[in-house]
């Protein structure tokens, strides 16, 4: 059968994509993604002062706008030589995590979920079920995770002062007029929250699900009580494994993470192995070998990327961000760049985090399936928050008890180098920041889906999600279903990662939109 090739312009994505696919023989042999749209907050930053970061950055993205906050600050932080107190540090984290899980709860159940009602799955047996949970902004659980994702974000209102865009973060702590009262609000938030998520997504306690460390544990817990197979993660369960998204999606398999939320001074919170972050930072390749993270292996790569000024990878600290785009670019395709660790691609988000800090399930499910899939990809969004909650609540019941305050004061910005790493909802987020004479030269930003989403790089190597789309079936060419299964099962965030346009590239066969 002769290859065809076709365009999809995925929607219910943040930002503008594109993805386009050669089929042959009903599945998928080679794969593009396009951001399609230039931005260059990057371009922005540079004459201005280092604090304006600050204000500017957290605009890159609606979604995600405390994350770039977090980051911008630490990047402030290394610059001015100074350690926030440790209730600065437990406000930086509450709201970081407020954030993304409401990402993952609003991802779950009004992006990825929306699939499910895909007219390729009428007759399906759980396809009345489906429509009834997920039909958009109408369904049960659609509903349900508006209202509890929309209460949540109220804690990052008490603390900062609003949601998004907020600039509460500063070098040195967080500039918050919060005292007991406060805290105690967000307490009763943060117990609501709990109480949705026990109850509507896991269908049980906390505690139950983090006994689970295996596929058979998983299989004996859904089979335990009508709780757990009417939950969401329930539904998810029968749907996807019907579905075969354990069949989708497997791509290169290595992770990374820069590592996230730093333990405070005395608080009983432990990270792994006695870690000073929850969230580790490390590299787990293909083969399951791990091994320390070091920010010096970064590189971005624009071989295929509508820029200009450097041949291979450079790292963020040196690299350059010079839009480059005539429409007759060749082997150029995207708005996007492509980062790589130690030369490689490398998939971040909810699965690198959690696999990374030694989560037993998701560890054993990916050692059985030979490697990850859509169905232990978003499995590890749904279980983030089971991962967190207990880290966050001790974290508000801690506060208020340290004599440092919620900030340092007299910090001074100086010349030199920062860098602000962090886990957005959608995996490592990082900023290299470079101060002269008082002024930003130069601010390179690397946010998930320019990682998750990038184009091939400069050895012509898929990205992450190119890679994954790689074998998927394509059983209709009007709608490919499965490709948008893969894509979403990564969290794409377009406008974060293009640093609208006629690529040049000639007529594809066919445009479609799922």
């Amino acid at each position: 059968m002769a290859v065809q090739t076709i365009e999809v312009p995925l929607n219910r994505v943040e930002g503008d994509l594109e993805i386009r696919v050669a089929v042959e023989d009903g599945r998928v042999v080679d794969a593009w993604s396009a951001g399609t749209q230039f931005r260059g907050f990057e371009r922005m930053l540079v004459g201005r002062a280092p604090l304006d970061g600050l204000v500017i950055t957290p605009r890159i993205c609606g979604l995600c706008s405390t994350s770039h906050l977090y980051v911008a600050s630490r990047a402030l932080d290394q610059l001015a030589g100074v350690t926030p107190p440790p209730d600065a540090i437990r406000v930086r984290n509450i709201a970081l995590l407020v954030e993304n899980l409401q990402s993952d709860m609003r991802h779950a159940f009004l992006l990825f979920g929306a699939d499910f009602v895909n007219a390729a799955y009428e007759g399906q047996p759980l396809y009345e079920e489906a429509r009834r949970r997920y039909a958009p902004l109408a369904g049960s659980a659609a509903v349900a995770a508006l209202r509890a994702t929309r209460k949540i974000l109220e804690i990052v209102a008490i603390l900062g002062g609003q949601w998004p865009h907020s600039s509460f973060m500063v070098p040195g702590g967080v500039a918050s007029a919060v005292g007991p009262i406060e805290f105690l609000q967000c307490r009763h938030v943060l117990a609501r929250f709990r109480h949705y998520y026990e109850t509507d997504v896991l269908g049980c306690a906390l505690e139950r699900i983090a006994e689970l460390k295996s596929s058979a544990d998983l299989d004996a817990w859904l089979d335990e009580a009508p709780a757990h197979r009417d939950s969401e993660l329930g539904f998810y369960l029968r749907f996807a494994r019907a579905a075969g998204f354990e069949r989708m999606g497997k791509g290169h398999g290595n992770f990374v993470s820069g590592g996230s939320l730093d333990i405070p001074e005395g608080s009983a919170v432990q990270a792994q192995g006695g870690g000073r972050q929850l969230v580790p930072a490390g590299f787990l390749s293909s083969d399951g070998a791990g091994s320390v993270f070091d920010q010096r292996e970064v590189a971005e790569h624009i071989a295929h990327s509508w820029f200009t000024g450097y041949e291979g990878g450079m790292h963020p600290s040196t690299g350059v961000t010079e839009p480059y785009a005539t429409g007759a670019e060749g082997d150029r395709y995207s708005w996007a760049k492509a980062p790589r660790y130690a030369g490689q691609p490398a998939e971040v988000g909810p699965l690198a985090e959690l696999l990374l800090a030694g989560h037993p399930l998701l560890q054993a499910l990916v050692a059985e399936q030979q490697g990850p899939n859509v169905f232990v990809r978003h499995l590890a969004r749904l279980l983030r928050a089971a991962a967190m909650l207990p880290a966050m609540e001790t974290w508000l019941a801690e506060l208020g008890k340290d004599a440092g305050g919620l900030v340092l004061h007299g910090v001074k910005m100086r010349d030199g180098e920062g860098i602000g790493l962090g886990a957005a909802a959608r995996g490592m987020l990082g900023h290299w920041l470079r101060v002269e004479a008082g002024r930003i030269s130069r601010y390179q930003v690397i946010p998930p889906t320019a990682w998750n989403g990038s184009p091939r790089d400069s050895g012509n190597v898929r990205g992450p999600w190119e890679q994954a789309l790689c074998g998927t079936p394509v059983e209709d060419l009007d709608n490919p279903v499965a490709i948008g299964h893969v894509v979403r099962s990564f969290d794409p965030c377009l406008v974060c990662t293009v640093h609208a346009l006629d690529a040049g590239n000639g007529k594809p066969h066919g445009r479609i939109r799922i």
